[in-house]
């Protein structure tokens, strides 16, 4: 089994629209963890600003999110995380963007997702987000000029599924628009049911069912 190197990216936000706080969703960041590392792979944690990212969502029932927080090694990485501009892309055979309303705001703007991203994907490495996570490929352009997502089939948390929240209005933009208006088809699925879609070195997932189906995937990709 050949060893991999995953980067997960988590969001320095906090603040939602001043509706609450935010963060990264747990779970979201837990079950691809537990994918790559059952896989044998090595998982970097970092974040868009550096040290304890914030955290929105973390469930206690949730086994996989408790062996998660509990870990020693992951323990270590998020009481002060690199920041994302500090690390070279070129370690790394995946980047995943995890999600939680935080990623709204400071993914699509950080120079250094854009960077990273591009690296990764244009050495042949995948590059992959679920939920809000997928805000990061509004801001990535590939070396041709063209938006990563440009006539590619995507998933990302949809205007219906934010509805369903009562955060239409405190988003910065809708997500589901935005990638639309970049040149993908966004592929949706049910309300919070797992929908993964993969195009090429590029995987989705739509919403924190799908967070770990996205992380099998690139498994899968890299295999």
């Amino acid at each position: 089994m050949t060893s991999r190197n995953a980067l997960l990216v988590l969001t320095s936000h906090d603040d939602l629209g001043g509706v609450r706080k935010t963060g990264y969703f747990v779970g979201e960041a837990a079950h691809p963890w537990k994918v790559f590392t059952d896989a044998g792979w090595n998982v970097d944690l970092v974040s868009i600003a550096g040290g304890q990212p914030p955290e929105d969502g973390r469930d206690e029932e949730d086994p996989i999110q408790v062996e998660f927080l509990e870990n020693d090694a992951v323990k270590k990485q998020l009481a002060d995380t690199k920041r994302l501009s500090e690390i070279s892309a070129t370690d790394y055979d995946t980047v995943y963007f995890v999600g939680g309303h935080g990623a709204m705001w400071d993914f699509p703007s950080d120079p250094s997702v854009g960077s990273v991203a591009r690296t990764i994907y244009e050495n042949d490495g995948v590059v992959a987000a679920v939920c809000h996570g997928p805000a990061a490929l509004t801001g990535i352009t590939l070396g041709s000029g063209r938006s990563i997502v440009a006539g590619k089939k995507v998933a990302g948390f949809t205007n219906d599924e934010e509805e369903a929240a009562g955060l239409t209005d405190a988003v910065p933009f809708l997500l589901e628009t935005r990638l639309t208006e970049l040149g993908a088809t966004v592929q949706t699925g049910p309300n919070f049911t797992e929908n993964v879609v993969v195009d090429g070195r590029l995987v989705t997932g739509q919403n924190p069912q799908s967070a770990a189906g996205v992380a099998r995937e690139v498994v899968e990709v890299l295999h």
